[in-house]
């Protein structure tokens, strides 16, 4: 008896037909998104491909590459079968609504869903480390797992790590902090729907701190993994930088004195809002008082982010809170 069984309803850019697992099995979907990432792309394949849970399937949106990205797609699904790889067109409005639309599509049928970048490298075990805490969750219960990542330059050789994390995940974190990357995410199906009920023209920060603030904002749960399981790699292309060292602090008190912080933080309380049903009552007054506290006088957001019980994961960057705060960055 095959493994999968065919979805006839979608239609993929490959021209294949998506594919679901059958009930029984612990599938996951491996969901990457590209553009012209053929430098790299055969590196985080291989390395998916050498993973210990070896049940998987990668789902690439490729949002428009004009480079071998897509010949490289061919030539893995060539090697693997068509059952293991397939693409979709994606919807060219940058990586988070590329990342959100990948999740959000129907199509794809899995016990568990992996967000993937385009030029990382995994080790053997990630997506075994995340399934074994996974599965300890009640599978009615949205749960998101993540952690560290250890850099690697353009040529493989190693980095330091992204920042530890002591604190536990929460909303109240999530609301000035996002934990980790999203291609150190593995999500169960109840985080799934929770993305589809949310909606997948949401136009969001960004998919990883949107999973983290919806997960636990719903009642979810999430785990930090302080052992990194993803090679995250330093080029010159990256979108994304690391997030360690005084040379990230220092960007990102920049970004605090001209806006960005402010404009982020409106932006995911707006998408909040409009899902507010999602929410536990808890939450939605967590939300509140976060809302409440930026609008006011120096005084009032002082004690209405104490109210809201908001916090980052460490103390230099409660200190940046603070001080965001002190001068109206919240």
């Amino acid at each position: 008896t095959p493994d999968f069984q065919v979805d006839t309803k979608h239609k993929n850019l490959t021209g294949l037909t998506a594919i679901a697992p059958r009930p029984s099995s612990k599938h996951i979907a491996v969901l990457m998104c590209t553009y012209n990432g053929g430098r790299f792309l055969a590196d985080q394949l291989a390395s998916i491909e050498r993973q210990s849970h070896d049940n998987w399937l990668v789902a690439v949106s490729d949002d428009g590459s004009t480079d071998n990205t897509l010949e490289i797609i061919q030539s893995f699904r060539e090697r693997w079968g068509h059952e293991k790889i397939t693409a979709f067109e994606g919807p060219k409005r940058g990586f988070a609504a590329n990342f959100l639309t990948l999740a959000c599509n129907q199509s794809l049928h899995a016990d568990f869903f992996a967000w993937a970048d385009q030029d990382d490298i995994w080790l053997e075990n990630k997506l075994e480390t995340a399934l074994n805490w996974l599965q300890s969750v009640p599978s009615e219960i949205p749960a998101l797992y993540c952690g560290r990542t250890r850099g690697v330059d353009a040529n493989g050789q190693p980095l330091e790590c992204s920042p530890l994390f002591n604190r536990p995940p929460a909303f109240a974190n999530a609301l000035v902090q996002s934990l980790a990357g999203g291609n150190t995410m593995v999500f169960n199906q109840a985080a799934r729907e929770l993305f589809v009920k949310a909606g997948e023209n949401i136009e969001i920060v960004s998919h990883d701190w949107w999973a983290y603030l919806l997960i636990t904002g719903a009642g979810g749960k999430v785990a930090y993994d302080p052992t990194p399981f993803v090679l995250y790699r330093q080029h010159e292309a990256n979108l994304v930088g690391s997030n360690s060292g005084w040379k990230a602090r220092s960007r990102r008190l920049r970004m605090m004195l001209k806006g960005r912080f402010s404009t982020w933080n409106e932006q995911n309380i707006q998408c909040l809002t409009s899902v507010g049903n999602l929410l536990t009552t808890e939450n939605q007054r967590t939300l509140d008082n976060f809302r409440s506290a930026r609008k006011s006088n120096l005084v009032g957001r002082l004690l209405g982010l104490r109210r809201a019980g908001v916090y980052r994961q460490t103390t230099p960057g409660n200190i940046g809170l603070l001080f965001a705060a002190i001068m109206k960055g919240i």
